[in-house]
């Protein structure tokens, strides 16, 4: 059987970091990989963390499963913290929850409910998206379609053609929104765009899907949330596939989390059991160790407000680089307007160039980043802006 197999091509992200390893030259510059960096280019772990951590080893009695559902505290933790402790759906038990193995396997989880419900329904995703949801959520047996949203010229959502095409969605429709620091653009909606298809599923029927993978990282954990909680309040029907990757550092750990609101508590209590059926049969108990750190976080008043603060820090770092970015640029290539990678939020933006620059930026300055000019702004550092700047405007 294996031998009829041909060996396939790196994945185009992860294979930028074995490039990237490999490469002697001192002043190299990572941009590509999609994780957080601190000012030294390190990922480092919360005190938060390690102090959960420790508490967890000294308590722990048992490695025995979880349920299907996954950590208890964790998914009633994770609902206050997307929706809101005080949300309508939690008030009205209109939400339920379960863990999954990171953001990708709540993606995934979400996917096989809708199919259950309508198979082959139509899913559609931004242009651009996340390079994984198209493979992700379409080997599910959704059908995928995707809606315009940003402007490569104008470095801008494309909020009339976005609108127009969201508009035409129907009761068979599922729309996947990004809910704060838009990857791979980094262009975030309005809270009036987020209003406005609000309105729309109201009126329409079509079924938002919300993608919430850097809660914090943007402008804040209440703002980030913001239009995903005006969006559950308005539209009876959400799901929301949840990441503690970027925002608690647990990259490794793969915690994640699908919420669903429905518009009675019997219903809720219908799809939680069809999403336990559906983890049942993908990999039957979600990893607990992750989980558990986080509820353990969220559920103590001085451990949460720990995290929060070490969160806060990544998010104002994150936000400096980008102005730091667009000044540097401004005084480098005054021709160039960056201006917009100041106006984005979160991890990723577009620089705008040309494949062939990218790869110049590559071979020639040993500065990587995927072919599209996706960049990770975390990779960013005070110690590095101005090779990084040069080589850019090296290659404009």
């Amino acid at each position: 059987m294996f031998e009829a197999f041909e060996k396939l091509p790196d994945d185009p992200i992860l294979g930028l970091s074995v490039s990237y390893k490999k490469d002697t030259n001192p002043k190299k510059v990572d941009l590509g990989v999609g994780v957080y960096r601190d000012e030294k280019g390190t990922t480092p772990v919360f005190g938060a963390v390690k102090r959960a951590e420790s508490i967890k080893l000294a308590n722990e009695s048992t490695k025995t499963y979880t349920g299907i559902e996954g950590d208890t505290v964790f998914c009633e933790q994770i609902q206050g913290l997307v929706l809101g402790k005080d949300h309508t759906s939690l008030r009205d038990g209109r939400s339920c929850a379960i863990a999954a193995p990171g953001g990708s396997g709540a993606l995934r989880v979400a996917a096989e409910v809708i199919n259950s419900w309508r198979p082959g329904a139509e899913l559609w995703v931004s242009k651009p998206t996340w390079p994984n949801h198209i493979p992700l959520l379409g080997t599910a047996g959704l059908t995928m379609k995707e809606y315009p949203y940003y402007d490569d010229q104008g470095h801008s959502i494309r909020n009339d053609l976005m609108l127009e095409q969201v508009s035409r969605l129907g009761k068979n429709d599922v729309l996947l929104l990004h809910a704060c620091c838009h990857n791979p653009t980094g262009a975030d909606l309005s809270l009036a765009e987020w209003r406005e298809i609000s309105r729309l599923a109201q009126k329409n029927g079509f079924i938002p899907f919300v993608d919430f993978a850097y809660q914090g990282l943007g402008k804040g954990l209440e703002q980030d949330a913001e239009g995903l909680r005006h969006l559950a309040a308005s539209v009876p029907e959400v799901l929301i596939a949840y990441s503690c990757s970027k925002n608690f550092g647990l990259y490794r750990e793969r915690v994640g989390g699908l919420i669903i609101t429905t518009g009675k508590k019997a219903t809720t209590d219908a799809v939680w059991s069809h999403m336990k059926q559906v983890a049942r049969r993908l990999y039957s108990v979600p990893p607990a160790h992750g989980a558990m750190i986080v509820g353990m976080i969220l559920a103590d008043p001085e451990l949460s407000k720990s995290w929060a603060t070490e969160l806060d820090g990544m998010c104002n770092r994150i936000n400096s680089m980008r102005a730091l970015f667009t000044d540097r640029m401004k005084k480098k290539g005054p021709k160039h307007d960056f201006n917009f990678i100041k106006s984005q939020y979160g991890m990723f933006s577009m620089l705008g160039l040309s494949v062939e620059q990218v790869e110049r930026l590559r071979n020639e300055f040993s500065v990587y980043m995927v072919n599209s000019s996706r960049v990770n702004i975390a990779g960013i550092s005070a110690d590095n802006i101005d090779y990084l700047t040069d080589s850019i405007n090296a290659v404009l």
